[in-house]
């Protein structure tokens, strides 16, 4: 009998295991449940959405010009599509300041009356190192911005009868 005792007691510990290996499986079940419950429950719940929007870099003022009207004027304007001009002061060195308008027409006259203490009688193309302070519009912000260039010119006329006048030719960054 004890053969059949041990036998008994081997059979009755398998269903022990078995019993306790099919809690832990429902016990799984009820976890993964309630996991799926609490997920499905929090679908209807829309996270808050993020607008995303990208900041568009400053570009700093670059200003060309143009000589018109056959060195008579020159136009100024900025490189950058992006940038509108409001005024510019022209003050060459050695000189006085020159107000420009959004235009950016610098007039040859203007700048021969800024050189008037500077005057040089030398022929060819001479240059003159000029601080342009510039107001401007950026993606709808108001910015200033100082910068010094180097506007080129030349002397013509003169003679015995005739004067002499300024005709602008460009314009640098120094």
């Amino acid at each position: 009998m004890s053969e059949s005792q041990s036998e008994d007691a081997r059979r009755k510990s398998r269903l022990r295991w078995i019993t306790l290996g099919e809690a832990i499986a429902i016990a799984a079940l009820i976890v993964s449940a309630a996991g799926v419950w609490l997920s499905w429950q929090g679908a209807d719940e829309m996270p808050p959405t993020t607008t995303i929007i990208e900041k568009q870099q400053s570009i700093p003022l670059a200003l060309r010009g143009k000589a018109e009207d056959d060195g008579r004027s020159l136009t100024i304007t900025p490189v950058e599509a992006g940038h509108a001009l409001q005024s510019l002061t022209i003050t060459p060195s050695g000189g006085t300041a020159i107000e420009v308008g959004s235009d950016g027409e610098l007039e040859a006259s203007a700048l021969m009356a800024a050189l008037a203490k500077t005057d040089s009688d030398e022929k060819g193309t001479q240059r003159v190192r000029a601080q342009i302070a510039a107001r401007y519009i950026e993606a709808g912000a108001d910015k200033s911005a100082k910068s010094s260039y180097v506007i080129t010119y030349r002397w013509e006329g003169g003679g015995l009868f005739g004067g002499r006048s300024l005709r602008l030719t460009g314009i640098a960054r120094a």
